[in-house]
């Protein structure tokens, strides 16, 4: 199997991007180099696009294209972490949003904005993790960022689930919009599940499991 391109790897739940990475080198001869472009959270599954030899010079390059995700907010709670792995604290009782209130809100957060990067997140502070400072109960302080956010498509609403399908660039995380619009809401919000579906050209039709080994893997001029 040729060693330079790219595996587009269906993530399963539970594994950080860096497990999926020590899964892949199995499949290759030792010393190759493989990296992983746009880190998913360990909740999170679908598209993480692997660059193996080569291509891991292309790395930012995938990074920088646009992103499409699927996720269940859960209403009427918050957590420290902004999605269901961490700590679940139901917010004070209030009246239910309606769709139609949710469907107004909506262009709030698509375009240009500032987003406040969760707590538990991979960004450095004087350079250590803001997650390794937020674990050992050290005070977190994150400045808002611009990032761009190309559409959000409501998919369905039921109380307290809301199905959304949001379009978006580098840097922009969906455990923030799902506080956000919990806060905006007045009902608290945060990611239950959480679905990658595209990188750039990059879909979840053409990933493969981790437990199926590829005979091929996409090579460089894929992205050219």
């Amino acid at each position: 199997m040729n060693a330079d391109g790219f595996l587009v790897v269906d993530k399963p739940g539970g594994m950080t991007s860096r497990d999926v990475v020590n899964v892949a080198q199995r499949w290759f001869p030792r010393r190759t180099k493989i990296g992983h472009a746009g880190t998913l959270d360990p909740l999170a599954t679908g598209v993480l696009v692997l660059a193996v030899g080569a291509a891991t010079k292309l790395v930012e390059r995938v990074q920088a294209m646009g992103k499409t995700y699927r996720t269940r907010i859960l209403l009427g709670f918050t957590s420290d972490t902004d999605d269901a792995d961490g700590n679940l604290s139901p917010t004070p009782a209030g009246a239910i949003p309606s769709e139609a209130a949710i469907r107004d809100l909506m262009p709030r957060f698509v375009g240009e904005i500032l987003q406040l990067p969760p707590r538990v997140s991979a960004l450095k502070i004087d350079g250590r993790r803001a997650y390794d400072l937020a674990r050992q109960g050290k005070d977190v302080k994150l400045e808002p960022r611009p990032v761009r956010v190309d559409a959000i498509r409501l998919l369905s609403y039921e109380w307290p689930h809301l199905d959304l399908e949001i379009d978006c660039g580098k840097g922009t995380y969906i455990r923030s919009i799902a506080r956000d619009v919990g806060d905006a809401l007045g009902c608290g919000g945060l990611v239950q599940t959480l679905r990658r579906t595209r990188i750039g050209e990059f879909t979840e039709e053409i990933a493969i499991r981790l437990d199926a080994p590829p005979k091929s893997i996409l090579p460089i001029s894929f992205i050219d």
